[in-house]
């Protein structure tokens, strides 16, 4: 199949090349927010008590070797809503039929070229979220969230 071909394909399943597609990996890089404000982010949609009883929550995550791929379903996935939380890794708070479409569409994506690339989508609770942890930076979570305990005596 050629590179034409690819392209085709994966304008059908949603993703568009017209955006000029970077070539560096540093400017991929420089899509991503600061730690402390992409952890605020996350941290957020577990603080929302009232959250939309139809919206799903999950993960969209992959290892894909195409350059144009990734960077296509990475703006594609953007353009969706998602918040991008590391290079691969996406959260996203969303109506489960377009939770739905989302998978349809890197599906469709998988299956247009032949690869050994893998895209993961999975749904987690609020509770999970809550329970993460940071790891390899020096980040204060409970700072963040603003919920540190004081003892009085």
């Amino acid at each position: 199949m050629t590179v034409e071909e690819i392209l085709a394909k994966l304008h059908e399943a949603g993703l568009s090349s017209t955006n000029v597609i970077k070539t560096s990996n540093q400017d991929e890089m420089s899509e991503l927010d600061t730690l402390d404000n992409r952890v605020k982010r996350i941290l957020s949609l577990t603080s929302n008590h009232y959250s939309k009883p139809k919206n799903m929550l999950f993960f969209v995550m992959y290892d894909i070797e195409s350059n144009k791929v990734r960077r296509l379903v990475a703006k594609y996935l953007i353009r969706q809503g998602c918040f991008r939380i590391q290079r691969s890794i996406y959260l996203a708070d969303m109506p489960f039929e377009k939770y739905e479409q989302i998978k349809s569409d890197l599906a469709e994506v998988q299956a247009a070229y032949e690869n050994k690339d893998s895209i993961f989508v999975v749904p987690i609770s609020t509770d999970y979220l809550k329970a993460m942890k940071v790891i390899g930076k020096a980040l204060d979570v409970n700072i963040i969230m603003h919920s540190q305990n004081t003892l009085f005596f």
